[in-house]
């Protein structure tokens, strides 16, 4: 009676996911989808080996690797609004994967499975629909992140190795990876993922040729660097740099806390790693913390790409109750807050306020600390 109801259970999920989608195609996503639109204009353009890093794009500017639009150019032979659908409908099965992968990444899952994905929805429901309606990759770079976590739970090395070096094509911020796959001691998974992204760097080769190459890779630096600055202003900027920004202003002291919090936060990481011993499958808690770093990291991490959390979350949820009682409490208040502060709900003035003082920022803090905690109980 029970996997009766659990099966229904998942068929109406389905049902009503795949029938707010739509809605949300029709009425919200087909006439937007901007960040979608660069990258079909992206792969056009290396189709025809055309420059892809153009400053008169203004906002919406390529960002991402040369290899990326080499390996994107079948959507960009589609007309524009065949390619939005095709891409749209690619990202809720890629969201329904991810909350599929997600709900069994614990070794030993002592929540169940169904109560995983509603947290996971409520705390990233918000942050899932704005990646549909923009059209962006964090489902893509989520699901093959978390996968390659699985990978490596289930031994398969090379398998991770490949994982990891294509999340580093979707999303350059995670050649974080590289540094943690060598001090793993994985020879199979460390020189696939370095050989995997050579292979990445070489691959425009083919369309521009070698000096093209280079210059490309040239122009991909200059315009992820000289485009941070006026972004760290915009109030759904999540970032470390953005968070001081905002509350110091601009100028040295702002980038000096930034950088030194980047950096408390990289030893942390240094810290689960050490004390990794004891643990059955310390790659996932450390994977996950990693894959939270991201967003912070990054100058030009926006709210919605926290996304990239859920194995995170999926961790310390189904493991909240081994917390101490006054952390597990604030975790609680913490993932409910990242759910819940949206527009709708809680009024203009306050979601503004809220985002100006880096609220959700400090929302995931607590779930880094409730991480640390795990792994220092040995738990996770």
């Amino acid at each position: 009676m029970v996997r009766v109801l659990a099966a229904r259970f998942k068929t109406v999920g389905i049902v009503l996911l795949v029938g707010l989608a739509t809605w949300v195609f029709i009425y919200r996503a087909a006439p937007r989808m901007p960040d979608f639109e660069v990258y079909w204009r992206a792969a056009a353009r290396a189709a025809h080996a055309e420059p892809l890093y153009r400053p008169d794009d203004g906002h919406f500017q390529f960002k991402y690797l040369p290899a990326f639009a080499v390996l994107a150019m079948p959507i960009g032979v589609l007309p524009l609004l065949p390619a939005k659908l095709i891409w749209y409908a690619t990202s809720i099965a890629l969201l329904i994967v991810l909350l599929q992968l997600n709900a069994g990444l614990p070794t030993v899952r002592r929540k169940p499975a169904a109560w995983l994905v509603v947290i996971l929805i409520v705390v990233f429901g918000k942050f899932y629909g704005h990646e549909l309606v923009l059209g962006q990759v964090n489902m893509l770079f989520a699901v093959v992140a978390t996968a390659a976590l699985l990978a490596m739970r289930a031994g398969r090395e090379a398998a991770a190795g490949a994982l990891a070096a294509i999340a580093i094509v979707i999303k350059p911020y995670a050649v974080l990876f590289l540094p943690w796959l060598v001090a793993r001691g994985k020879i199979g998974s460390a020189a696939t993922a370095i050989a995997g992204l050579a292979a990445a760097l070489a691959l425009p080769i083919v369309r521009y040729g070698f000096e093209g190459n280079l210059a490309l890779h040239r122009e991909w630096w200059r315009t992820v660097t000289e485009t941070t600055a006026p972004n760290l202003s915009v109030y759904d900027n999540i970032s470390l740099a953005a968070m001081y920004f905002r509350w110091v202003g601009p100028g040295e002291l702002s980038a000096t806390l930034a950088y030194a919090t980047a950096g408390v936060l990289l030893l942390l990481a240094g810290l689960m790693f050490l004390l990794r011993r004891g643990v059955t499958n310390p790659e996932l808690l450390e994977g996950a913390f990693l894959l939270t770093l991201m967003p912070l990291l990054s100058p030009q991490g926006w709210d919605y790409v926290f996304l990239i959390a859920t194995p995170a979350v999926a961790l310390v949820v189904n493991d909240e109750d081994r917390l101490p009682q006054p952390l597990r409490a604030l975790t609680i208040v913490a993932l409910a807050a990242i759910g819940l502060v949206i527009f709708d709900l809680v009024g203009r003035t306050a979601y503004y306020t809220l985002m100006r003082l880096s609220f959700v920022t400090v929302c995931f803090f607590v779930v880094i600390a409730a991480m640390t905690t795990l792994r220092l109980r040995k738990i996770a």
